[in-house]
């Protein structure tokens, strides 16, 4: 009982996460600002979910073989994340503006 209800907010919070990077992605203006939201929440949304899917699991062969693949997400995400935001710091004219909330 408490093992499905430590899945299923393990899940639920996953899917919050996918949710909040991809509206984060839809809404937000340039390509630094999606490229954070959508890395840290893919991130934290995808470990959730291995974390549950683990826990679902026990202690059994395919729980590494999770704990594999979230590690090598760990790693490769901020990584694309840095080759993106440089690619685009390399294509644009000028960095890009701070913006400070009531100073426009």
């Amino acid at each position: 009982m408490i093992q499905n209800g430590l899945i299923i907010l393990l899940l639920a919070g996953g899917v919050f996460f996918f949710l909040v990077g991809t509206l984060g992605l839809i809404r937000l203006p340039d390509a630094f600002t999606r490229m954070h939201a959508t890395t840290k929440c893919d991130t934290l949304g995808a470990g959730l979910v291995l974390v549950a899917l683990m826990v679902y699991q026990g202690l059994h062969m395919i729980s590494l073989k999770l704990l594999v693949i979230l590690v090598f997400i760990w790693i490769t995400n901020p990584t694309a994340a840095h080759i993106i935001a440089k690619a685009a710091y390399h294509s644009q004219d000028k960095p890009p503006e701070i913006r400070v909330m009531g100073k426009e």
